[in-house]
């Protein structure tokens, strides 16, 4: 082999090195570029998202809590017989009774309270403003008998009077049940309901319901309606108030002047 082919096979050589270098070149760049235009700063770049933890907010300090529907239970109301069905067409003058709906009568639904809730009420002591009274003993508005019959219910005398009973320990108090006399379609008028830490009713005093509209009792204005007797009776929510005494006052009804108590339960648990 000759000098000048050997020199001739070694350019060639050195040629295709170049060449190569100069193909590989820019794949290698390409290599190293982004999707987004290389600066950096694109998401195929970016850490894999992380999601923060839930979050859990507990309520403030003090916030009342509601009951559970499982924490719940029907009061054990028995309601005594009805004697009359339907309200009368003609609605006595002077009062204010909420108009009835159209079609039938529906029963009251039953009241949900906390369970264990029992009428605390029952065979407790009762005074009243007047202590002579004109039919029957004060010891009837608590004996659990709220028939519509003469021998279930106390008879007081004219204008305003009152019936009191003494729970003997202050209890919360979920809802109150009143029966005045039933037997006929007549409204009590100024039917006011006020519980009392003492027996004087001075102390810490609040009403749960009147529907004295004039205020002709003096206790204040009431903004509840009037209503027929019935044997479902007042059903009164008390909303788990804390009190030992109840007093229910009455001035008269659409039937006569004198003022008619057959029975007061009260449920409720003891207040720890």
């Amino acid at each position: 082999m000759t000098h000048h082919r050997i020199m001739r096979m070694g350019w060639t050589l050195v040629s295709m090195f170049l060449v190569g270098g100069l193909v590989l070149l820019p794949a290698c760049s390409k290599t190293s570029e982004t999707p987004g235009g290389g600066d950096g700063n694109s998401a195929a770049n970016q850490p894999p998202a992380v999601t923060p933890p839930a979050v859990t907010t507990k309520p403030a300090a003090g916030t009342p809590t509601v009951a559970a529907a499982g924490d719940l239970a029907a009061i054990p109301l028995e309601l005594p017989k009805p004697r009359f069905s339907g309200t009368p067409k003609n609605i006595p003058p002077g009062t204010r009774v909420k108009p009835a709906p159209k079609g039938p009568a529906k029963p009251r639904p039953p009241f949900m309270a906390p369970k264990g809730v029992k009428n605390v009420a029952l065979k407790k002591p009762v005074i009243a403003s007047d202590m002579e009274p004109v039919i029957g003993t004060l010891d009837l508005v608590t004996d659990g008998s709220k028939e519509a019959v003469e021998d279930a219910y106390v008879e007081l005398g004219p204008e305003v009077q009152w019936v009191q009973v003494d729970l003997e320990k202050a209890h919360k108090i979920h809802a109150v049940v009143l029966w005045h006399e039933h037997k006929d379609a007549r409204v009590y008028h100024d039917v006011v309901i006020q519980v009392a830490d003492d027996k004087d009713f001075i102390t810490n005093v609040r009403t749960i319901y009147t529907n004295d509209h004039d205020n002709s009792a003096g206790l204040g204005l009431g903004q509840e309606w009037e209503y027929f007797e019935t044997n479902e009776g007042l059903l009164v929510d008390t909303k788990g108030i804390v009190a030992r005494y109840l007093r229910c006052y009455s001035n008269g009804s659409t039937a006569d002047d004198l003022n008619r108590y057959t029975e007061v339960e009260v449920y409720g648990l003891e207040a720890k």
